[in-house]
């Protein structure tokens, strides 16, 4: 082993040697060298370690990987830090060298590469190019940055003569994320063949419009795009305009993983740091992200640019993450007190952080959206089965933005079977669906605190900046009324799981194609105070025990979809700009529903405010008036002394200390468009709103976002019946208050004006399709 230059510090440079002393003037040449001398160092955990990375790219063989042999304790830490003032990049990539490039067709050059080549990126002076694709790259569309209906025709595919190795990128038929199939080849009868789709725990067919292909030799026709020929070792580039491919810097990618912490609950790696790194150029992982999370929407890839899996007081700090083609950070299993401060994680193609713990862990631990219980079946213990998952853990003041650019069910900080979790100070945007997701209930104690998440579900639908479920063990159980669950012995079967309550408070949330903060199907125990949503309101599905209070939704409401019965939800000392929003609500509406403000702008005076339905006796203390905003246009959205809603309960909270706060990451962030105060979001839709009796039930046609969501439908299609009463003819023909019918007699009903045309023109048995607990069934009525 080589000497070190004292017992404090290590060296390493890019251009230095593993043979030399790892002092400043003869450092080591790779960190996993440096790592091995501190490992066996007598003195490794009885005084502190600093490997100092001078400037530079290391360009890494295989991963990093610390276990707990790296370890340090709590009074001798072990930290890998670049030079004060200098930048180490730790990169999956590889330069190429020594190309010849020589004349393909079309402006298209084509050089060898050596045998048994690969990459899935191809970056030029530091810039992703697009592979050979279809519709070619836009940055200018939303989705995929471009889409086509025809991106695998019969009649394209037929120009491709061996598309085996190609993929296939295409929405959920409902916007719920992305699909990704690879192309295996052609059929006899030259039909495309394909594997994949397993990407979303709810999956369907690929969307019928939003799709693309790449990595198709016939598709390469458009500056910027590139193709690898692995067989025949040949890379085709098609160079943007003005590019030296002479002076050009090639880089390719081979790691899908750069720095692993690889530990266990029993031997955990311990005290050691990461510090001021940059982590860049990893390889895509979206074939291999097939892993279900329990009933959520999610598939998982276990995995990341770095990956941190059972340790105990570890940090990584001040680092960046960029340009990976996976997840940028995953903490995977047991982690305990884990720091994440400082970071600045972008482009990105699969998740910014994401916290996921064991599923066997989880009591009744069901997999996949349809699997429900009996009551009799659930185990009653609360909380979980083992240690074996994130907790007590922190992502404090870090900047995240363009992540999901391959992958769309991602979140800019994800956290699935993990425990008391804190979001707090970051700032995250520019992302496909949610900000923030926390999965499911397991187990709680969340706070998202201070963050400022905006231009979320930019590609996807039907979510929020914030989204959370919550299909947890009471969840959809067949043999209990969730209706009147709180009133009797099970009424803390909804606490369960999520033992601790999630908080939000003090965010500044935006989200233009969806809800600000959603709390979807079964989110239980969540108290959200000292929120400002700024454009898609607040959205509680059914739950329970949710508080609700201090928040103001700008130009928008609050959204209560399809609630329980006896939720126990209270909504109280809110100030909003329309009516409340509900949908399919049953009565009794939660617990307390008062002391809310309706802004009126300029109002002289205030008035009684019913909010919700009249019938529900809520809102007795509700009122109407100038909420007397300090200065909106500025986005200070506190009120004035005197202002109507400090009476009813509504405290003031901070405007300015939203997102990061580090000098380092406050200079570069964005911040949100803000709202003209007023300009109320309106869904734009040209159906026919109007109620009608059909078979002696309330029908009206499917309009909205928010009766989508509600029915969780992929588009706005269908009819939908208010009310169906006990003896009429739908009644007895099975169908319920809720119901979407889809088709009538084999036919599409998109509107009402379908259904009754379809219904007058059949006769004798007829076939009702029929959207119901977000799933198809077919009702067979006889038409007298």
């Amino acid at each position: 082993m080589s000497s070190m230059a004292t017992a404090a510090e290590l060296y390493v440079s890019p251009t230095g040697s593993d043979a030399g002393l790892g002092t400043k003037a003869k450092p080591f040449a790779t960190i996993a060298h440096a790592r091995d001398v501190v490992r066996k160092s007598p003195k490794r955990a009885k005084e502190p370690f600093k490997v100092i990375l001078r400037g530079g790219i290391y360009r890494l063989p295989e991963a990093l990987v610390f276990t707990a042999a790296d370890s340090g304790a709590p009074s001798a830490p072990i930290e890998y830090c670049s030079a004060e003032g200098e930048q180490a990049v730790l990169s999956g990539g590889q330069l190429l060298t020594g190309l010849k490039w020589e004349p393909h067709q079309n402006g298209i050059l084509k050089t060898k590469v050596p045998a048994g080549f690969t990459s899935d990126q191809l970056f030029v002076n530091s810039a992703l190019m697009p592979m050979a694709r279809y519709p070619n790259f836009s940055a200018s569309q939303r989705i995929f940055n471009g889409t086509a209906a025809d991106a695998f025709s019969d009649e394209r595919v037929a120009r491709w003569q061996a598309p085996a190795g190609g993929f296939i990128h295409a929405m959920h038929k409902s916007h719920w994320g992305g699909m990704h199939y690879q192309i295996t080849g052609k059929d006899a009868s030259g039909k495309l063949t394909y594997e994949g789709g397993w990407q979303n725990n709810r999956p369907s067919a690929p969307h019928p419009n939003d799709r693309f292909v790449e990595n198709i030799f016939e598709e390469l026709d458009a500056p910027g795009e590139w193709f690898l020929d692995t067989k025949a070792g040949v890379l085709y580039l098609y160079p943007p305009a003005g590019l030296d491919l002479a002076k050009a810097a090639l880089e390719a990618v081979r790691l899908r993983s750069l720095v692993e912490l690889r530990g266990t609950g029993q031997q955990p790696v311990r005290f050691l740091s990461l510090k001021g790194l940059t982590f860049r150029h990893a390889a895509r992982t979206f074939m291999d992200n097939k892993e279900p999370l329990l009933r959520t929407d999610w598939t998982v890839y276990r995995g990341g640019a770095v990956f941190v899996n059972g340790t105990e007081d570890c940090r990584i700090t001040d680092c960046d993450i960029d340009h990976v083609g996976g997840n940028a950070l995953f903490v995977n299993h047991y982690n305990r007190r884990l720091l994440v401060q400082g970071c600045h994680i972008f482009q990105a193609g699969g998740n910014g952080i994401a916290f996921v713990g064991d599923p066997e862990a989880v009591r009744n631990g069901l997999v996949g959206y349809a699997k429900r219980a009996n009551l009799a079946e659930i185990d009653k213990t609360p909380g979980p089965k083992s240690q074996n998952f994130p907790s007590d853990s922190r992502v404090e003041d870090c900047l995240i933005h363009e992540i999901g650019r391959v992958e769309k069910q991602v979140a800019g900080v994800e956290i699935d079977m993990a425990m008391n979790i804190t979001v707090s100070h970051c700032s995250i945007y520019s992302v496909p669906r949610a900000g923030v997701n926390i999965g499911d209930g397991c187990w709680g104690g969340h706070v998202i605190e201070f963050c400022d998440v905006f231009d979320t579900v930019l590609e996807t639908g039907d979510h929020g900046a914030f989204n959370s479920w919550g299909r947890d063990r009471f969840w959809g159980l067949k043999d209990v009324d969730l209706n009147t669950i709180t009133l009797g012995e099970n009424k803390n079967l909804p606490l369960l799981d999520v033992t601790r309550p999630n908080i939000l408070r003090n965010n500044r949330w935006r989200c233009d194609h969806g809800w600000d903060i959603d709390l979807d199907d079964g989110s239980s125990n969540y108290e959200i105070r000292n929120n400002l949503c700024l454009n898609g309101g607040l959205k509680n599905r059914e739950g329970f025990y949710r508080t609700v209070e201090n928040n103001i939704t700008v130009n928008n409401s609050f959204h209560p979809h399809v609630w329980y019965g006896n939720s126990q939800d209270i909504f109280r000392f809110n100030i909003v700009l329309t009516p409340y929003k509900p949908i399919r609500v049953n009565p009794p509406w939660g617990k307390q529903v008062d002391f809310n403000l309706l802004h009126q702008s300029g109002a002289k005076d205030t008035q009684p405010a019913v909010l919700f339905q009249k019938e529900s006796g809520y809102d007795q203390n509700s009122i109407i008036a100038d909420a007397q905003f300090i200065n909106p246009t500025k986005g200070d959205y506190r009120v004035k002394d005197g202002s109507p809603a400090l009476a009813l309960g509504f405290k003031n909270f901070p405007m300015d200390q939203f997102g990061v706060t580090g000098k380092r990451l406050r200079a570069i962030a964005k911040t949100p468009e803000l709202p003209v105060l007023g300009a109320m979001r309106e869904e734009k839709s040209r159906r026919d709103a109007r109620i009608t009796e059909w078979l002696g039930a309330k029908v009206k046609n499917v309009i909205g976002l928010g009766e989508v969501s509600a029915a969780g439908l992929p588009g706005e299609v269908g009819v939908s019946l208010l009310e169906v009463p006990a003896g009429s003819a739908a009644a007895k023909a099975g169908l319920l208050v809720g119901d979407v019918i889809l088709k009538c007699a084999g036919r599409p009903t998109s509107s009402v004006a379908d259904l009754q045309r379809r219904w007058r023109d059949a006769s004798g048995k007829v076939q009702l399709e029929v959207w119901r607990g977000q799933k198809s069934i077919v009702l067979e009525v006889t038409k007298e």
